[in-house]
């Protein structure tokens, strides 16, 4: 492609709204542009590299035995109110009317519509198993859209759904979904790693996320420091022990804490450690109001809270719902007296002698707390996030966090939305019986923008040869130079013939501007035809480590090869 007849908008700046390095360099090199808030177009650069990955998705799917179709981004409310979808999913979901006033939602998510599709369709066991995937532009409302393509409200999502007619023939698929991701990045060349995961609003169980190592990811990975255990913090369960500190149960006593709210303000004050403190804190699951303990330096993981009531919605009641359930504002809460709520703790609370927790009355709190003696708890359980320096659940080291970029999903969705949509199929004996699904998702463009994040210098992105919009950048220094111009253009016509991938910048541009442009862009190999054109002499540049070589016109295209193979 001649550079002078694409679309390549560069910036000199970088814009003030881009707040992480990708989105920054995908900007100022003219791969996307930002429409509205959310939602970006993807320039002819931009485009390329996102159809590379498309195509790496397509050939792993394919290799797993996925069969590839396409289904509406226009979806009927009716289908998402059979699954329940339709009141839970929350204000994410992008409603419409049409002239008609019936209601539709712009696609999220396509477990409705596939669901639907294939009861349809298939109605014997010996239909199944049948996977199948889609690549389409998802929409979802973000309440904060950033990070460029990272958080956005229009995406481009690899999309599938396996049905089956036992766990078995689930378990299969599930695993061999799982090693084509595994691959898809690898392939990307991203550092990345599997984690146990939540499903969310997805439902179902046994899920695992992959995660992209970055520093600007929005995911914290806890992950042992001497096996392969990782997970998402918040399903990584707690494997402590806790002891009781060795001495006697004092008398409980109600003190003066005035204006002392928050743990660390009470602690300092009563000159106890935060892990003698019970924290309290009143939530709403589904209909039911639950005070939930845990302690002082610890952090109610409200995922666990979920699972362990398995509900549907699980918030944190504000400030106005506290005071009408336990008549006191949120510093002042605690467990002693309160009958009409039901209480949950986390097991290091049972093990606090002679605590702190707040006394259900402004500016007071009790000291000497004994659980059980003062308070009774419905049930512990494990409720808290994982720390750094806990136990590794597996029981190999100890827990290290990282930080993650999620660019893909995979989940085992059982029968959520077979049983809901009466997605049924008959059995050998003839006897109708709900399809069990599974669900895989990659992020396509939080893939483009995952590779970006971990591929750039001080100069501009640098792609690896595969994803890169074109394998070489030739630039002829100066396009007033009779002799430049014409070994450019063979060079350029040549490389076309022997089917590599080519931008020629032919750009009447000062030679700062192309090379400026050139490392931007960051094309893995670049070519300059500049003084030394008149006796066939080029110079050749990794762009990856920064190596130059010059050679000769008859021995180009072999070092071309060579060079390539080795990105």
């Amino acid at each position: 492609m001649r550079q002078s007849r694409t679309l390549i908008p560069t910036l000199r700046e970088i814009p003030a709204d881009a707040e992480i390095k990708s989105h920054q360099l995908l900007l100022k090199a003219g791969f996307i542009r930002q429409n509205s808030s959310g939602v970006y177009s993807y320039m002819p650069l931009g485009r390329k590299v996102l159809q590379k990955i498309e195509a790496i998705v397509r050939e792993e799917m394919d290799k797993a035995g996925a069969v590839e179709m396409l289904m509406p981004a226009l979806q009927q409310a009716e289908l998402w109110q059979e699954s329940g979808r339709w009141y839970t999913y929350g204000p994410e979901l992008m409603r419409l009317k049409d002239r008609n006033q019936r209601e539709f939602a712009l696609g999220a998510t396509h477990e409705e519509v596939i669901t639907s599709l294939v009861r349809d369709e298939v109605k014997s066991y010996k239909r199944l198993p049948l996977t199948l995937y889609q690549i389409q532009t998802k929409f979802r409302d973000e309440k904060r859209p950033r990070f460029g393509l990272l958080r956005g409200r229009e995406f481009v999502m690899k999309d599938a759904y396996s049905f089956h007619s036992n766990t078995e023939s689930l378990d299969e698929v599930y695993q061999a979904l799982f090693e084509a991701y595994s691959n898809v990045f690898r392939r990307c060349q991203l550092n990345f790693r599997a984690v146990i995961a939540d499903s969310g609003a997805m439902g179902g169980k046994d899920t695992h996320e992959f995660m992209v190592l970055s520093d600007i990811g929005e995911d914290t990975i806890a992950y042992s420091d001497t096996s392969d255990y990782a997970a998402n913090i918040e399903m990584a369960p707690v494997i402590m022990e806790y002891t009781k500190r060795d001495e006697a149960d004092k008398e409980l006593e109600k003190v003066l804490t005035e204006n002392k709210k928050s743990i660390d303000e009470v602690s300092e004050f009563l000159t106890v450690s935060p892990n003698q403190c019970v924290k309290s804190l009143l939530f709403k699951i589904d209909e039911q109001y639950v005070l939930v303990l845990v302690r002082g330096d610890h952090e109610v993981n409200d995922i666990k809270l979920k699972n362990l009531f398995n509900a549907g919605i699980v918030e944190l009641a504000s400030q106005e719902e506290t005071k009408e359930i336990l008549s006191c504002p949120v510093g002042s809460l605690g467990p002693i007296g309160v009958s009409h709520v039901e209480i949950v703790a986390d097991h290091a609370v049972k093990a606090i002698v002679n605590g702190v927790c707040g006394a259900n009355e402004e500016n007071y709190h009790y000291i000497n707390v004994v659980p059980e003696r003062d308070f009774s708890v419905s049930q512990y359980a494990d409720l808290r996030f994982i720390q750094e320096g806990d136990p590794s659940p597996d029981g190999q080291g100890t827990i290290l966090f990282a930080k993650g970029i999620e660019v893909g999903h995979v989940f085992k969705l059982g029968t959520r939305y077979s049983e809901a949509m009466n997605a049924t199929y008959l059995d050998e004996t003839g006897k109708s019986r709900p399809m069990i699904m599974g669900c895989y998702g990659i992020g396509v463009s939080r893939t483009l923008t995952a590779v970006a994040e971990q591929y750039n210098d001080e100069n501009g992105l640098v792609w690896p040869a595969n994803l890169a919009p074109y394998q070489v950048h030739v630039i002829a220094v100066n396009m007033k130079d009779e002799e430049q111009v014409k070994l450019a253009e063979s060079i350029y016509t040549d490389l076309l013939e022997k089917h590599y991938e080519v931008l020629f910048d032919d750009r009447n541009e000062r030679a700062g501007v192309k090379f400026a442009d050139s490392d931007l862009i960051g094309l893995p190999l670049r070519i300059t035809v500049g003084k030394k054109a008149s006796e066939g002499m080029v110079e050749v540049k990794v762009r990856k480590t920064g190596e130059t070589f010059e050679v000769h016109y008859e021995d180009l295209f072999a070092k071309v090869t060579s060079l390539l193979y080795t990105l």
